[in-house]
Formats: C-alpha cells, sequence, structure tokens
C-alpha cells in the first residue's frame, strides 16, 4: 500500500492526464455528492413537516362529543353528546392503558376567545380549564414559575399560567407577571406560571393561552360537571388506536349510543397521523438511496471505464513488469491503488462540498420553512466515506483483472 515506487506510478499518470483525472473525480463523486444532499434535504423536509406536531406527546389522541346520527335505546338521532366528570372517573377506572388523561374546557367553546383584563389592559386570549396532565401531553417550557398542580384541582385555586403574548399585552416590558393578577369574567386569577412552546416556531394558539385548573374553570364560570373534550396519552408499550377504541366503547355504552354510530364521537390520533408521516418519509429516504446509489454506480462505471484506457495506454508498461518477474498481484494491486485513491479523492471533496452545502441552506432557510436545518448525520457521512472506498475497489476490479492477464511477448508485440 505504502509502495513508494508505486506511488510515484500514479502521481506521474495523474499530472499526465490532468482532464482525465479531474473527469474521473467528478464521476464518483457525484454520486457521494447526491447522497448527501438528497439525504440532508430529505430531512431538512422531515424536520419541516413533522414540527407541526410540535411539543404534543406522538403516542396522544383526542376525544369529543359531537351528536349521534343513529337512534338508541329510545333516543332519536341528532341528540348532543356531553361528556362529564363521572366519564372521567369511568375511563381512569376502566382504561388502565392510559397514561395520561387530561379533561379540558375551553371558554366560548371552540376557536372562542375571552377578555382577560389587568388594570386598564384589556385582551382577548383562549382561557382553558386544564389538569396538571396536561403538560405531559403538550409539553411546553416553564419559562417561569409553575404549572397547574393537583392541589389546584383539589382546593379550587383562581391561578392562572399564561403564555407570552398574555405576558406581552397585558404586563409592561419590564414588570413580573409572577403573584399579579388577571380579571376572566369578573374572577380575578394569580399569575403563577409563564409558559412558552418547545417547538420553534412558536403556534399562536400556546401563545395566547390562559390555563386555569379544570375544577376552578368549571366552577367559576358555571360549567357544572362539562366536560368539552379529552386529551389523552397511552402507555409506551400500548398502541393508541386499540386505547382509543375502548374509551369510546366505555363511552358509548355510557352515554347510551348506538356502538354502530361512529360520528356521535368524535377522535383524532396522533400516533396514526405521525406513523403515515413517518412511512413517507421511509419511502422518500429509500428512494433518496436509490437515486444516489444509482448515480453513485453510474460514477463507478465511468471510473472503471477510464482505469480500461489507463490499463491500455500501459499495455507495454504492464509487459515489461511482468517479464522482469512482477506477479500478477502486484499488477492488481497498483491499479486497484489508483483507483481506490482517484475514488476517495473524488468523493471526500464531494462530501465537504456537499456538507457545506447543507450547512449554508440550514443558515439561509427560514425558521417557518418547509424545509428547516437540512443535514445529514455522521453515520450517513461515514458510511458514505465506506462507500468511497468500496466503490473504489469495484471500480478497479475489471481493470485490474485486465491488466494481471497481459501476456509480456503479445505486449511487446501490440506496441511494436
Amino acid at each position: 500500500m505504502f509502495d513508494y515506487d508505486k506511488w510515484q506510478e500514479i502521481f506521474g499518470t495523474i499530472r499526465k492526464n490532468k482532464l482525465r483525472t479531474f473527469l474521473t473525480i467528478i464521476g464518483i463523486g457525484w454520486g457521494i455528492f447526491m447522497i448527501i444532499i438528497l439525504i440532508g434535504l430529505g430531512n431538512g423536509f422531515q424536520k419541516g413537516v413533522t414540527k407541526g406536531f410540535g411539543n404534543w406527546a406522538t403516542n396522544s389522541g383526542f376525544v369529543w362529543g359531537q351528536r349521534t346520527t343513529i337512534s338508541y335505546a329510545g333516543f332519536q338521532p341528532g341528540r348532543s353528546i356531553d361528556f362529564d366528570n363521572s366519564d372521567t372517573e369511568l375511563l381512569l377506572s376502566r382504561v388502565r392503558e392510559i397514561r395520561y388523561l387530561a379533561p379540558r374546557n375551553r371558554l366560548g367553546g371552540w376557536r372562542g376567545g375571552n377578555n382577560a383584563v389587568r388594570g386598564d389592559k384589556t385582551g382577548a386570549f383562549t382561557i382553558v380549564g386544564d389538569y396538571p396532565e396536561f403538560n405531559k401531553i403538550n409539553v411546553q417550557n416553564l419559562k417561569k414559575g409553575r404549572f397547574i398542580n393537583q392541589n389546584d384541582i383539589n382546593g379550587y385555586r383562581k391561578v392562572a399560567v399564561i403564555g407570552k403574548n398574555v405576558v406581552d399585552l397585558l404586563f409592561d416590558e419590564d414588570e413580573d407577571p409572577i403573584g399579579e393578577y388577571i380579571t376572566i369574567k369578573k374572577v380575578n386569577f394569580q399569575v403563577v406560571g409563564l409558559v412558552e412552546p418547545v417547538r420553534n416556531d412558536g403556534g399562536e394558539e400556546d401563545l395566547n393561552n390562559i390555563h386555569v385548573p379544570f375544577s376552578t374553570f368549571q366552577r367559576a364560570f358555571g360549567y357544572g360537571e362539562r366536560v368539552g373534550w379529552y386529551a389523552f396519552a397511552a402507555y409506551e408499550h400500548f398502541n393508541v388506536s386499540e386505547v382509543q377504541a375502548k374509551m369510546l366503547t366505555l363511552l358509548k355504552e355510557k352515554n347510551r349510543i348506538n356502538p354502530l354510530d361512529e360520528d356521535a364521537i368524535g377522535y383524532f390520533n396522533l400516533q396514526e397521523e405521525f406513523e403515515e408521516i413517518s412511512g413517507l418519509f421511509t419511502g422518500l429516504k429509500l428512494f433518496t438511496w436509490f437515486v444516489g446509489l444509482s448515480t453513485l454506480f453510474a460514477g463507478i462505471i465511468g471510473v472503471s471505464n477510464i482505469m480500461l484506457i489507463i490499463v491500455k495506454e500501459r499495455t507495454k508498461e504492464i509487459g515489461i513488469r511482468k517479464s522482469l518477474g512482477a506477479t500478477p498481484l502486484s499488477i492488481v494491486s497498483l491499479i486497484l491503488q489508483e483507483s481506490v485513491f482517484l475514488s476517495i479523492v473524488g468523493g471526500y471533496i464531494a462530501l465537504i462540498i456537499g456538507l457545506l452545502l447543507l450547512d449554508l441552506l440550514s443558515n439561509l432557510i427560514p425558521d417557518d420553512s418547509i424545509i428547516l436545518n437540512p443535514a445529514v448525520s455522521p453515520g450517513i457521512a461515514l458510511g458514505s466515506l465506506v462507500l468511497l472506498v468500496i466503490g473504489g475497489m469495484i471500480a478497479g476490479i475489471l481493470p485490474a483483472q485486465k491488466a494481471a492477464s497481459i501476456s509480456p511477448i503479445e505486449a511487446i508485440r501490440q506496441e511494436n
């Protein structure tokens, strides 16, 4: 491998044929470049699409009441389904697969905004009644203070956890909101925590939220025992769809809903959505590798053809070497060395250019783009380097065999 004479010959051949060497390097490097760029952009696209899941646990889902469409047990179609605290108790006692269950209420209903007042400042925000478990399902950063806890629920405490937009609108820039009061529907709530989304895009829904204890919400705003909807997360080793199906069966039975009525209870499964998107990106990655490896294979064929030309040009030289006692193995190693060397140089340059380009794109692409932080993992980069060596060896096998089979006498005759 480190035979000085062999390396002198290799570099001598390169110096004599600069254009051909350059084209050889381009041929083998283009495939690696395509793999790096396509996988990097694919990863960025996946990050951009899946960021919509934001802080939500992917093994979670939602269940809410709608209207019945099939008559059942003496009830006519069109009956509104409203959950209450007894439904919560039923689910907690009967569905052991649920890790977190968070009943929720929203003042004004879905998409409803309500005024929060502090002094002479007023803003329309989303007022939600929550349990502590909700921050396990939709994880948010606690910028200051704390989230709602079980003591708040048990004691019907009038406390609130607020988002960034609430702070910006109701408080002065240098003012600490913790311990201060805001008024909602003539009820005073003490601010105990400031939260912000985990994800970088900072969804408006989270930024505008005011979270109050669920029990306090029911009592303060006249909701009785009503539950608007449920957010839930299953234990990791359970399928969310199966847990959801069990919840729906129990809720239908308790609320006297026809088991065949698919529209009486609405539901949404984040795990299914996540798995569908994951399947899409798995297919995209396979396609990317197919395109990249096909391009690399084409480059290998090109390098192999060029090495065959080199062998033909050096037929007399190889014949003389063999007449002087050179073994077929030494001839093969010479050709393979040159092929692997050119492949590694071309591939390494392409790898560096590809990584630099991805880094440049990562800095130029805005945070709200569909492609977010395109990059490749160290494992992919290392795997690409392994492909370089393998590609170089494959490209040199046929030319090396051709060179090893040259007869010294025929080589001299061919030149004469």
